[in-house]
């Protein structure tokens, strides 16, 4: 029996996805992911941030010694914590132009990935040109050659459209015709899909929306879920500090294989809307408590009063004395959630311009 609080069903993924445009997160916050995704009851944590260009624009270029070694030590940091850590794979618009050359390419990544010791790989096919009408042929033949050569147990697949949302097909082109149903009709029946909902950043995801999706897709998906992801130039203007909502379907819906959310840029202040996925899998208990286990009792007090103030005025909603006045209450704290505060009150958290989906 699933629902609030209850353990993650055998096989189903439950964590977080570091697939966002923008500040690079440090490797000590991603390790200390392992911790919180441990003590919560959560267990997946998937590597795909869109500034790492050697997993999306300089994909076939291996990644400095220094930069794997992390990535090695971050894999074995989770095995440790028995999580399962993935990649996501990036190779951008591949399927434009795949030969022999983009092949072996393509072959020597999959072999790096594999060194890593992942135990899930992803190939993200997102925010990439689509107007192509042999596209999803040409997708499944990218992903075919992978799971050749792959070492991962789980393997997922990001469409190009990943969501019902009109503005990918603005963005990135029209969607080919029946794109969805040869997708899923060519792909293996073990690979899992990719979906963020009736919307890219969607508020709330309910079961109809899934059923509708997995229906053209033919088979369950993976909720990509885009809450509380700001990278986005509008989104980076605020903090999303309420917990997660508006999925309580989702947990006894057998077209739901996984559940990742995508956090915020601040990866520390992201631990307080995670606690709703966590209430959702995992941990059960209350916001307030959940806040001062993760930041202590007073700087959970001043987060859990302002978000009012950052979730719904954001910075350019803040009067002069109020953004002062939150700079000096958290400059006080020496926790790097309140630290990320204040940089974001500063204007430090740029906009990525690659970021189109806003």
């Amino acid at each position: 029996m699933t629902g609030a609080g209850a353990k993650p069903r055998e096989n189903f993924l439950a964590g977080v996805i570091e697939g966002f445009y923008g500040r690079a997160w440090s490797q000590q916050l991603r390790a200390a992911y392992a911790g919180f995704l441990a003590d919560t009851g959560l267990n997946t944590y998937l590597y795909a941030p869109k500034n790492d260009p050697y997993l999306r624009r300089e994909w076939q270029s291996s990644w400095p010694e220094e930069k794997y070694t992390e990535l090695r030590t971050l894999a074995d940091t989770y095995r440790e914590r028995e999580l399962l850590f993935g990649v996501g794979l990036s190779p951008f618009a591949l399927y434009q132009s795949y030969g022999a050359a983009e092949r072996e390419a393509l072959r020597r990544k999959v072999s790096q990935i594999n060194s890593l010791g992942v135990a899930v790989l992803a190939i993200l096919f997102d925010d990439m040109p689509g107007d192509q009408p042999d596209l999803a042929a040409r997708q499944v033949e990218i992903v075919a050659d992978i799971l050749q050569w792959s070492e991962a147990g789980r393997h997922l697949v990001c469409p190009t459209y990943y969501s019902f949302d009109p503005i990918l097909e603005k963005v990135f082109g029209r969607r080919p015709p029946d794109y969805w149903q040869r997708l899923g009709e060519a792909l293996p029946s073990g690979v899992d899909i990719f979906w963020t909902g009736a919307k890219v950043c969607s508020d709330q995801v309910a079961r109809a929306d899934i059923e509708a999706a997995a229906a053209e897709l033919g088979r369950p998906l993976v909720l990509w879920d885009n809450y509380p992801v700001n990278d986005g130039q509008k989104m980076s203007r605020f903090l999303h500090l309420r917990a997660l909502s508006g999925r309580d379907e989702l947990p006894d819906c057998p077209q739901v294989s996984g559940h990742l959310c995508n956090p915020m840029n601040q990866g520390y202040l992201s631990l307080l809307p995670l606690f709703g996925l966590a209430s959702l899998y995992g941990s059960s208990g209350d916001f307030p408590t959940w806040a001062q286990a993760h930041f202590g009792e007073s700087l959970a007090r001043q987060l859990l009063s302002d978000i009012p103030l950052v979730q719904d005025a954001g910075l350019d909603g803040l009067e002069p004395e109020q953004r002062q006045r939150l700079l000096q209450s958290y400059s006080q704290f020496q926790h790097p959630a309140a630290q990320e505060m204040v940089a974001w009150l500063r204007g430090e958290y740029t906009f990525d311009p690659a970021c189109l989906t806003d």
